[in-house]
């Protein structure tokens, strides 16, 4: 439990660097959820500059739920292309047919039953509380945990986020969650070019892969051509790819795997 100065004077600072840097972003503000649900999955593990520019393309080809919902895989993915960790995209195209068989085409607002769809972790539950509905959800994701480590955590290493979430339950505000939850986050974005990392201090930290060399590479490669041929046979994508036989067959029988491609008689297709 922390003072009462020391939650006024945290709230403070990062209210006051929120009026003076806050960004600008197209979903910012959103009301629609099914927009806001958008942005959240492709902000996982992917640089905002990035999400800025296929953001609109997507809701452009996919413009409500209901019509995601019923447009095939295949065309999901395609549109999803230049995101990376393409699993997203099929969480989300799931998640999409499954609130409209199932919850009359509405995204359900609160965390519980939010935790029970596919592709929904804690932090992306709560961000959709929050941003979408503006409820004063607490919850933790990798700019909130930064800005709390840095601040309450400077001499400790191997910080939990069971220790973190009681200071981001204490400094909530419940009047403006979602406006406070971007504040944050600006403020963790910052943090993070200033200084080392503190999310290195985390317990539950662990470093990126390189995409180069990685199974993502040829997953993405693999994935590439498929949205070009209408068919694809294993001994065709291991003469048009530069990587190994072993490394081409463990990543497609991943990708079959996942359900992201299907064998068809003609060969291996998109879903």
């Amino acid at each position: 439990m922390i003072s009462k100065k020391k939650i006024t004077s945290f709230q403070s600072l990062i209210w006051n660097h929120y009026k003076l840097h806050g960004r600008s972003m197209p979903w910012r503000g959103e009301k629609d959820s099914y927009k806001v649900l958008v942005s959240e999955i492709m902000l996982q593990q992917t640089q905002v500059s990035r999400v800025l520019i296929k953001y609109k393309e997507f809701l452009k080809a996919f413009p409500t739920l209901k019509k995601l919902s019923k447009s095939s895989l295949g065309d999901v993915l395609k549109a999803w292309q230049g995101l990376g960790y393409n699993r997203r995209a099929r969480f989300l195209h799931t998640f999409a047919k499954e609130v409209v068989a199932n919850h009359n085409g509405k995204i359900p607002q609160e965390r519980e039953v939010l935790l029970t769809l596919p592709g929904i972790g804690k932090a992306t539950a709560g961000s959709l509380s929050a941003f979408a509905f503006n409820l004063p959800v607490p919850f933790i994701e990798t700019n909130i945990r930064r800005v709390y480590i840095h601040h309450f955590f400077k001499n400790k290493a191997d910080v939990t986020d069971a220790e973190i979430l009681p200071l981001v339950v204490q400094t909530l505000d419940i009047v403006s969650p979602r406006e406070w939850y971007y504040a944050l986050m600006d403020y963790g974005s910052v943090v993070s070019k200033k200084i080392v990392n503190p999310n290195r201090k985390s317990k539950h930290y662990t470093k990126q892969s390189k995409f180069e060399g990685s199974n993502r590479e040829v997953r993405g490669a693999i994935l590439k051509i498929a949205m070009k041929e209408e068919a694809l046979t294993k001994v065709k994508l291991i003469k048009l790819l530069a990587f190994e036989q072993k490394r081409i067959e463990t990543a497609l029988a991943g990708l079959l795997a996942e359900g992201l491609m299907v064998e068809k008689k003609g060969g291996i297709v998109l879903p």
